[in-house]
């Protein structure tokens, strides 16, 4: 099982990918073109070319994680058009959640957080979490 917690990155590609791409070509389209690190814990969220189905990569210390959402009706009614030179859009979890059930993220309401969390990566350069950050 894969939980949302809110300090995770999460990253959208904005642009489709080939849905027959798998673990390590989706990999390898995050090192060389989105220039990210697969293996950081970070979660990548793709779609395919017509809308209808995300994959979602994650790696959790131990392997990777593939998933693929599938829509049974109609097409994703939103995604991130491109404000920058990044390949990458960046979501919060709560955000991710609305997306998974085809909602709008960006019209949905959520409280503040109380306090901020740290990132993952910030935790563990201080302390007793800290990992390699790739097997290879």
């Amino acid at each position: 099982m894969i939980q949302l917690l809110p300090q995770l990155k999460i990253f959208l590609a904005y642009q489709p990918v080939d849905f027959r791409k798998g673990i390590d070509g989706l990999v390898s389209l995050c090192r060389n073109q989105l220039q990210a690190d697969p293996y950081d814990g970070s979660i990548f969220v793709f779609r395919n070319r017509r809308g209808t189905a995300l994959k979602i990569l994650m790696f959790d210390g131990v392997g990777q994680w593939l998933c693929i959402r599938r829509f049974s009706s109609g097409r994703l009614q939103w995604w991130p058009t491109p404000h920058t030179e990044s390949p990458l859009h960046s979501l919060q979890a709560q955000q991710l959640s609305v997306l998974l059930y085809n909602g709008l993220p960006e019209h949905a309401s959520f409280v503040p957080p109380w306090r901020e969390l740290p990132h993952h990566s910030q935790a563990a350069k201080g302390g007793a979490f800290a990992f390699s950050s790739s097997p290879l």
